[in-house]
């Protein structure tokens, strides 16, 4: 087995551990199995990671950079605030739509730590990642386009964490890939009401 930088192996481990999860469901998730589907020793795994806790933390933060990553490519201007917005609602749709798996698993993270003893905070972690994420998307647009918000950047922030939470679920539940392009149009026009270019 070749030797990896250990921030190369915990990333391997990272998203060996996001296919299991998502495959096998996070309580049936050991670490063996983990080290079983990285192909490393049990032995490496506890090398990287001190404990589940730092595990699903990493889990939750990588799956995050997945879609954000998408997402920040596709946000760039366009020839109008409609369109950059869209474009970026668009890119993350996209993902829920390739990798349904992945989105289903964080719904499935945050009960597993809601109802753990000692992973509470993670599921808060979580959610405040989502915050974070939105917040810097919504920076790199009022830079890029010289935007005025109607609203305060954390508000706006956890109302786009919130909404974008929500459709996803519904999508999970519900499929019926017609009906998305008029939902995303809605809260793309929706969501340009709340800003004003200068």
């Amino acid at each position: 087995m070749a030797r990896l930088p250990s921030a190369e192996r915990r990333r391997q481990l990272t998203e060996a551990a996001i296919r299991a999860m998502a495959r096998d469901g996070v309580p049936r998730t050991t670490t063996r199995s983990i080290a079983a589907e990285a192909g490393v020793s049990l032995s490496v795994f506890h090398y990287c990671f001190d404990s589940k806790q730092q595990l699903v933390e990493s889990v939750i933060t990588t799956i995050t950079g997945h879609y954000v990553t998408v997402v920040k490519e596709a946000i760039r201007p366009r020839a109008t605030l409609e369109e950059t917005v869209r474009a970026g609602f668009q890119a993350y749709w996209d993902h829920v739509r390739t990798h349904p798996d992945e989105h289903m698993l964080t719904y499935e993270l945050t009960q597993y730590a809601l109802r753990s003893p000692g992973f509470e905070h993670l599921a808060r972690r979580q959610y405040e990642l989502y915050a974070e994420t939105y917040t810097e998307l919504i920076d790199q647009l009022r830079e890029s386009m010289g935007l005025r918000l109607r609203v305060p950047v954390p508000v706006l922030a956890r109302y786009l964490a919130a909404m974008t939470d929500g459709l996803t679920l519904n999508y999970l539940v519900l499929g019926d890939d017609a009906a998305w392009t008029g939902i995303l149009d809605t809260v793309t026009a929706h969501v340009a009401g709340l800003v004003q270019e200068n």
